[in-house]
């Protein structure tokens, strides 16, 4: 994925494809708990960035696939090279919500 901001429509789609086509694979939402309860990605994790800023691991296991979303782009962005750098060897950033022709869970 191309990491930068300013997503093609088509990126959260293709990466929310690739997430429920790897197994053991996690859907990251690291926007606010207000974003995520206003309306998030069925199968999505809410892990909000300042929790990754603060050094929390969303999972456990470094070799778990993790897709990072959030509404633009940026914050999943940051989060990716976080991540990245707590030792997680695939993280793809997928982009942001704005771009998302789907479902919703509230």
């Amino acid at each position: 994925m191309n990491g930068k901001p300013g997503f093609a429509a088509t990126e959260i789609q293709r990466g929310v494809a690739l997430y429920q086509n790897t197994p053991g694979a996690c859907l990251l939402d690291v926007r606010t708990p207000e974003e995520y309860a206003e309306g998030h990605i069925p199968g999505s994790i809410h892990f909000p960035l300042s929790r990754i800023q603060a050094g929390d691991a969303p999972v456990d296991n470094p070799d778990t696939p993790l897709f990072v979303y959030c509404r633009s782009g940026n914050r999943s962005r940051m989060a990716s090279e976080i991540l990245t750098d707590m030792g997680f060897d695939e993280v793809r950033n997928i982009g942001g919500i704005l771009s998302w022709h789907g479902e919703l869970e509230k």
